[in-house]
């Protein structure tokens, strides 16, 4: 009945997760989910009642531009200025997503053809292998490890590989790993890109998540970066919008159009009045985000002392909502606290093997649940 190609795609992890999930939840397990990175927090009300008074305008109940409304990509562009310095052609070098996530699963059928390579991290995010798997394209996988401040090593790559790459997935801050990335990784990477004429992709959807002063960067304020390659942003994790699927592509007009051309074929652009509500969160006050992050890096605290005081050697990181620790097994680890205490982790290989031997957290619960999670774990053996 399928097509070859789904002989090669994996069942998507955080669906499997969920399905274990629920069946503890039919168990009449009380299960406390510090798995999927979706924020427990609410949309501001603010966006919610611009997307209200939008949704009422017949205007906007007719089928949107495929490109996104000028105006919402205006917006976007004046954030970047804002925010990252970087100076956009609102009609030719932004484009409106479904969601970041939509972006990245269409970016490689522009630009790989079938047989031709896309690096990609392990671990990462698993829509990066998919994506290109869509395509027809081979992954290469790049390590990145603790050793390295999980950052990929790119003359560590064959020359072989690098002759037939077309395209690579960048994404800091890091998921699952929660690491940082300075702007000279960034500036390697134009560099790389440059000489072997491949396209990168940044996957930039944490920029705002971030703790203890910390400011992350974008991709796009490099020198060259323009002409390399395009950032994927989202207002999912900033604006607590996973649910509205929203986002935006950015960068390199050329890069920008090819994906264009492909999203024009396959879907019919994201809804008026969530765009409408995405202008409101781009332009309007950002003490939702500042509070947020707040709320977050108190989590974080709380959840990296209890794990640390039942023997996990894990490091507080300046952003995401992760926390990525290491553990002898983490299928095993995974399934006990499951089994044994009610707690959904993400074992890490489930976003790569070089991801075996960590679990991720999500600091997506509140304090109570946290400290509720970590004292069941100290009920346990670990």
């Amino acid at each position: 009945m399928y097509s070859r190609r789904m002989d090669h795609l994996p069942p998507y992890l955080f669906a499997r997760i969920d399905e274990m999930k629920e069946e503890k939840q039919r168990q009449g397990v009380d299960v406390i989910d510090l798995g999927v990175g979706d924020p427990d927090l609410p949309t501001p009300p603010h966006i919610v009642e611009a997307l209200c008074d939008a949704a009422r305008d017949p205007k906007n109940h007719h089928y949107p531009s495929y490109t996104g409304m000028l105006a919402y990509r205006e917006a976007v562009a004046d954030w970047y200025r804002n925010r990252f310095g970087v100076d956009l052609d609102a009609k030719k070098e932004t484009l409106a997503l479904i969601g970041s996530k939509e972006g990245i699963a269409h970016i490689a059928e522009a630009f790989v053809n079938p047989g031709e390579v896309v690096l990609a991290a392990d671990p990462g995010y698993p829509v990066y292998k998919t994506s290109t798997l869509f395509a027809e394209g081979k992954v290469h996988e790049l390590p990145i490890r603790a050793e390295n401040n999980f950052l990929p090593v790119l003359e560590d790559i064959p020359a072989g590989v690098v002759k037939q790459a077309k395209l690579i997935f960048i994404n800091y801050p890091n998921n699952p790993t929660a690491a940082i990335a300075p702007l000279s990784f960034f500036e390697e990477v134009v560099e790389f890109a440059r000489e072997h004429n491949i396209v990168v992709v940044h996957d930039n959807a944490y920029s705002e998540i971030t703790f203890d002063g910390y400011k992350a960067p974008s991709f796009l304020e490099v020198d060259g970066a323009m002409e390399v390659g395009i950032e994927m942003h989202s207002l999912s994790k900033t604006y607590n919008m996973t649910g509205w699927r929203i986002g935006m592509a950015c960068g390199n007009r050329d890069i920008v159009a090819g994906l264009g051309r492909v999203k024009t074929n396959v879907d019919s652009g994201a809804f008026d009045a969530i765009q409408h509500a995405a202008i409101t969160a781009l332009t309007g006050p950002q003490d939702c985000v500042a509070n947020a992050c707040s709320i977050y890096q108190e989590r974080r605290d709380v959840l990296v002392k209890g794990l640390t005081e039942i023997g996990l050697d894990v490091t507080a990181p300046k952003a995401t909502f992760y926390v990525w620790a290491p553990v002898d097994d983490c299928m095993a680890f995974s399934a006990k606290l499951l089994d044994q205490a009610g707690i959904v982790a993400t074992p890490g290989v489930g976003f790569g093997k070089n991801g075996e031997g960590f679990v991720r957290f999500a600091i997506t619960r509140s304090i109570e649940r946290i400290n509720e999670a970590v004292e069941r774990m100290r009920g346990i053996d670990l």
